[in-house]
């Protein structure tokens, strides 16, 4: 049931192929669906993890992956369809008896208790001994780096050492399964950027399945395995971050990944590899990596990502080709982001690597400029819904 893996863009892990090799389903989720009185938060979702995997469920606030998360911890129960975890039917097993733990955005710290006393407060249930558990306590202390912090409360600690004692004290049990719900929401951008490397480093010691769930997109493309893109309670595609991103199932997947151009376009024949589409709003005919069931005549959409545009001043002698006026201009140090009119009307999105130190004066365009946009076909996307 699950996706061909492909090597995942931005991550530091191992690649799926190497990740997943030997391994098998973990986790299957069958046709569930979950109503909340004549409300459906979840419809008729399907999907599989294998072991040992990140596996991230992506969406906008209100798209049913919390609710599908609280599910599979138990803390709800599907109106219909089945939960299997580790060859188990979970569905109607109460949360305490399943082998999963979660991890919440708030991370629910105990104030008044040290670092230590944090992360070993859930073993207190445990079949071991006060020596086993301080034993079981040091090893997680050391698993997240935290040693010499054992003895601070969590107001003197910061927000990602916060986070890292909450995800030490979720895998203090050993589960086999852990569910993490928006866990780098609370931190600034160049710390959660720092932690998403951390939090894969543990993942990869520890072997313990993760389920992230998240509504940041570039957070699920550099930590997962694989990603459920999902919209109004369903996924709309499931894949690695280069599938998504490159090979987007439809339009919708599309515009949810990253920042990309829609044209309305007609396919007017196949040439072996390619489409030669009519496009109106880049002035005429266009080249597209051929995709299957599309004929002479078809409605489509095609679709380019900023990056893929490359933008100058002088004509290109690509085939897909157009002129246009900058209308917009934004430096971001790494590469500045332009917006072009086209002819036709549409506004355009083109970004270039500043990958020299350069001046005001030394830019791609300015305002105002006539400049050329162009793109390979291989580079174009062609959609059919």
């Amino acid at each position: 049931m699950s996706a061909k893996a492909e090597p995942s863009q931005g991550s530091a892990r191992a690649t799926p192929e190497v990740a997943r090799a030997g391994s098998s389903e973990f986790v299957r989720v069958e046709g569930v669906t979950k109503k909340f009185g004549s409300f459906t938060a979840v419809d008729d979702v399907s999907f599989s993890i294998d072991r040992g995997e990140i596996f991230s469920l992506l969406g906008g606030s209100g798209c049913g992956k919390t609710t599908i998360l609280r599910m599979l911890a138990g803390f709800e129960t599907p109106t219909r369809g089945r939960v299997w975890i580790d060859g188990q039917d979970m569905t109607d097993v109460p949360a305490y008896e399943r082998p999963v733990n979660m991890m919440f955005q708030s991370y629910a710290l105990f104030p008044h208790m040290s670092v230590e006393k944090n992360i070993g407060y859930g073993l207190k249930h445990e079949k071991m001994s006060k020596a086993q558990r301080g034993d079981r306590v040091r090893e997680m202390l050391d698993l997240v780096q935290l040693t010499g912090l054992s003895e601070r409360k969590p107001h003197q600690i910061s927000g990602g050492q916060r986070q890292r004692v909450a995800l030490a004290r979720a895998l203090a049990r050993s589960p086999k399964l852990l569910l993490l719900d928006e866990p780098l929401a609370a931190l600034d951008k160049k710390l959660r950027e720092q932690t998403q490397f951390e939090l894969m480093n543990i993942q990869d010691r520890t072997g313990v399945t993760f389920i992230v769930v998240t509504h940041d997109q570039e957070e699920a493309m550099t930590l997962s395995s694989r990603l459920a893109v999902m919209d109004k309670g369903r996924i709309m595609q499931v894949g690695t971050s280069t599938e998504i991103y490159e090979y987007p199932g439809n339009r919708q997947v599309a515009g949810f990944i990253g920042s990309i151009n829609f044209f309305d376009a007609r396919v007017i024949r196949r040439n072996g590899d390619l489409l030669r589409l009519d496009v109106p709003d880049l002035g005429g005919e266009v080249d597209a990596a051929a995709i299957d069931g599309v004929s002479s005549g078809d409605e489509v959409t095609l679709a380019v990502r900023p990056e893929k545009l490359v933008i100058n001043r002088a004509r290109p002698d690509e085939t897909n080709r157009t002129l246009g006026t900058v209308e917009g201009l934004a430096y971001f140090g790494k590469d500045s982001l332009y917006r072009v009119r086209l002819p036709g009307g549409n506004l355009v999105s083109a970004m270039s690597v500043n990958s020299r130190r350069a001046g005001e004066n030394e830019r791609v365009a300015d305002w105002e400029d006539q400049v050329w946009l162009s793109f390979a076909a291989s580079s174009a996307i062609v959609l059919t819904s």
